[in-house]
């Protein structure tokens, strides 16, 4: 009886499948150089989008693509004076007016008027 028994497997421990007649999906390969002279070629499917930054798998600095420029400057604010925020909120005659104000109360609190 054992020469007939069937043997069995687990399931799904083994696939019985081939790759006959199955066809990989079209791909595109992009270059990628980290700041630390590392390169990378990572796969993406054809239509897929392609990051301009990856993260290196080296060092993890992040990587540019080799086809695309410098990255681009960053934008900076000016550093705004006192003087600056001021002029904001008040113009030039009402600053005069506040000016004298001041003066006068200066002048009279020392004792002098002019």
């Amino acid at each position: 009886m054992a020469e007939r028994a069937l043997r069995g497997s687990r399931l799904g421990a083994v696939s019985y499948e081939n790759d006959e007649g199955t066809e990989p999906a079209q791909r595109q390969i992009a270059k990628y150089t980290c700041p630390n002279g590392h390169q990378l070629e990572v796969p993406f499917a054809a239509d897929a989008q392609v990051p301009a930054v990856w993260e290196c798998r080296f060092c993890g600095a992040s990587a540019r693509r080799e086809d695309t420029g410098p990255p681009p400057a960053p934008k900076t604010k000016p550093a705004r004076s006192h003087w600056d925020m001021l002029r904001e909120r008040r113009s030039i005659p009402e600053l005069e007016a506040l000016l004298q104000e001041r003066l006068a109360e200066l002048r009279k609190s020392r004792g002098t008027s002019s």
